[in-house]
């Protein structure tokens, strides 16, 4: 095991077109290694005061840490909410030779 700089960014969108558009552009970018898409997970929320609830795709992002910022602004530009979910959670160990790849497809 190796300790990591990478992180896992989890966005969520409004649906498949919206999760294969912004996975395209990071992976294609090169701020991404690997974007999975999970595509229907059912969110509950409190928006505007009041319960709410949609159905959505989630893309997890592996990345490094140093990219987040950059991922951050270039989703916020073509996310379709007006608050989009974008977290980062640290990969605190993980295999030598994924990790080592994560690093270099992300150059």
């Amino acid at each position: 095991m190796k300790a990591a700089g990478g992180i896992v960014v989890f966005i969520t969108v409004s649906g498949e077109a919206e999760a294969r558009k912004i996975a395209e552009m990071l992976v294609n970018g090169k701020k991404a290694a690997c974007v999975n898409i999970v595509p229907r997970v059912d969110s509950l929320f409190r928006w505007e005061g009041k319960l709410d609830a949609a159905r959505e795709s989630l893309l997890m992002v592996k990345t490094r840490a140093a990219l987040f910022p950059e991922i951050a602004e270039l989703v916020k530009r073509v996310h379709t909410y007006e608050v989009p979910e974008i977290i980062a959670l640290p990969i605190v160990a993980g295999s030598e030779d994924y990790l080592n790849w994560l690093d270099i497809a992300c150059q």
